[in-house]
């Protein structure tokens, strides 16, 4: 499975910074101008996560320990 844009443009997926390259768990992230996607990197067929940029950035925040308020 090819996720797309819904422009039809397939999307530019990136291995996340931390990954170990030495076949540990990982994922894998891409980035539009509404959305960020993430998916497993061991089975890129089944369908990924997708969530607006606002909401990944509360996420980040929040395992970061950082505080946040909308």
């Amino acid at each position: 499975m090819n996720a797309v844009e819904p422009m039809g443009a397939p999307l530019m997926w990136f291995t996340s910074s931390y990954s170990n390259g030495a076949g540990g768990e990982c994922v894998e992230c891409a980035l539009t101008e509404e959305r960020i996607h993430v998916r497993d990197s061991k089975n890129t067929g089944v369908p990924e996560v997708t969530v607006r940029h606002r909401a990944w950035k509360s996420f980040v925040q929040a395992l970061k320990g950082d505080h946040w308020s909308p």
